[in-house]
């Protein structure tokens, strides 16, 4: 459901829409205000024949088996998309109908997920060189993975459920997901949906070289629990490696508690570390990730609105003018989500 069409006449036939907090630039003549239509976000891959137009007159990507492109942000004159806004078959009484590729039709209630019927996946980046290796097995399902809800899609819970919360903010690094566990004395290394072997096979593989240049080989082992220490790879090579760094190096994000199935608190989390981090990891190779404020609710920080809190992801990263975003956590560690910078995204960030 489309909840405000803002009339910009400067744009013609164009108009801004606004959805679940983003917006998409869609023709005022196919989109009635307070109309009901298939929205499809960020990170997706759209199918070509849903959306041609993305492929800009070129042989259309493909990715998992299906032939489409990524949905990315744009400026159109002047007005930020970052949606698709898809045209149902019909309205019913009961809901939309909706076709998929194959011809067939279904009904659809507001808020359902099509997804799977339209073949819309999620993009994820291809895995660098560096980091490929041998598979142990899939993602362990004993730890949670690294993937931060968008701001945009968290509205009421933001503002309305944890609207006089305190947080943590850091700052959102763009390099590659690791997952490094000890779990009942066994060691293991992780991308962000991949065990690998820590093997002599691999051991000029970047994740699992980083189990030793931190020196977590040892530490974990030494502090006896069963915890998992979750961050961002950054260095040469990875993600194009934009704060210019000379080496590679684990800025850790959080540390998951295997035995209770939670995430450790900012204040727990920071007292794990700083016992990771002995005398043998002074060297650059383990860190944390920046943390800009810390125990600080969003009235205290100037955000009423979702935004207001867009506007704060912008800024200065390590060494770039332009950082990917924030990461808010609640001083609990039990409620957190991600806000990615508009001026990132534009630059072609994911």
């Amino acid at each position: 459901m489309i909840t405000l069409i803002p009339s910009f006449s400067s744009m013609n036939f164009l108009r801004a829409s606004t959805f679940i907090g983003a917006g998409a630039v869609a023709n005022e003549r196919v989109i009635a205000r307070r109309s009901k239509s298939t929205t499809s976000p960020l990170a997706d891959l759209i199918p070509h024949e849903l959306a041609p137009f993305l492929s800009k007159g070129q042989e259309p990507k493909e990715y998992n088996g299906v032939k489409g492109n990524r949905l990315r942000s744009v400026s159109l004159r002047g007005q930020l998309s970052q949606g698709l806004l898809l045209k149902p078959r019909c309205t019913t009484p009961t809901g939309v109908m909706i076709s998929n590729s194959s011809g067939f039709e279904h009904i659809f209630q507001e808020g359902d997920d099509v997804s799977q019927w339209l073949n819309i996946n999620k993009w994820e980046r291809p895995i660098p060189a560096s980091l490929a290796g041998q598979v142990k097995g899939d993602f362990p399902s004993f730890i949670r993975k690294t993937d931060q809800e968008r701001c945009q899609n968290l509205i009421d819970e933001i503002f309305n459920q944890n609207a006089n919360e305190k947080y943590e903010v850091t700052m959102k690094l763009d390099g590659s997901s690791c997952t490094i566990y000890h779990k009942d004395g066994e060691l293991g290394v992780c991308s962000r949906n991949l065990e690998l072997k820590i093997n002599e096979e691999n051991k000029d593989n970047t994740l699992v070289k980083m189990l030793f240049d931190t020196g977590l080989n040892e530490s974990l082992v030494k502090l006896g629990k069963n915890i998992a220490v979750q961050g961002e790879i950054m260095g040469p090579g990875v993600q194009g490696n934009r704060e210019k760094l000379t080496r590679h190096a684990l800025f850790v994000y959080d540390i998951y508690d295997i035995d209770n199935s939670r995430y450790f608190s900012p204040a727990e989390r920071s007292e794990i570390f700083n016992i990771l981090q002995d005398n043998k990891t002074e060297n650059g190779v383990l860190c944390h990730v920046p943390v800009l404020h810390y125990d600080k609710s969003l009235s205290e920080l100037g955000i009423n609105n979702v935004d207001q809190l867009l506007k704060f992801a912008e800024g200065e990263s390590l060494k770039n003018a332009i950082r990917e975003g924030v990461v808010f956590k609640r001083m609990d560690g039990k409620f957190s989500f991600k806000a990615i910078s508009n001026l990132f995204l534009l630059k072609g960030g994911d």
